[in-house]
């Protein structure tokens, strides 16, 4: 996917309603997982990403610095994000746990 021409969310927009739930794209631009919840605040604001599985089923919740990511909309709207982890490095992080 080609992210030029997405536009940016602003600090202000990155709030859970809107983080949610967007796709997340790895170093070699393959989808890596999704947006479950964002936990914490601050400087300590991590993403918990699920990783793997198929469908949601059995997918890993992993955690990484929410400034790890870079979160915009594509041409119809939908926030996804970019960030440089692949999808092996976040399989291989230890399971966040509530």
């Amino acid at each position: 996917m080609d992210h030029t021409n997405h536009v940016r969310l602003a600090p202000t927009e990155l709030t859970p309603a809107i983080l949610e739930g967007a796709t997340i794209y790895g170093a070699d631009d393959h989808k890596v997982g999704k947006l479950d919840h964002v936990h914490g605040v601050g400087a300590a604001e991590q993403a918990i990403i699920d990783v793997g599985g198929f469908l949601g089923i059995g997918a890993k919740p992993v955690a990484v610095p929410l400034s790890d990511l870079q979160f915009m909309r594509d041409e119809d709207g939908d926030v996804h994000a970019v960030t440089s982890w692949t999808k092996d490095q976040l399989k291989d992080m230890p399971e966040h746990k509530h």
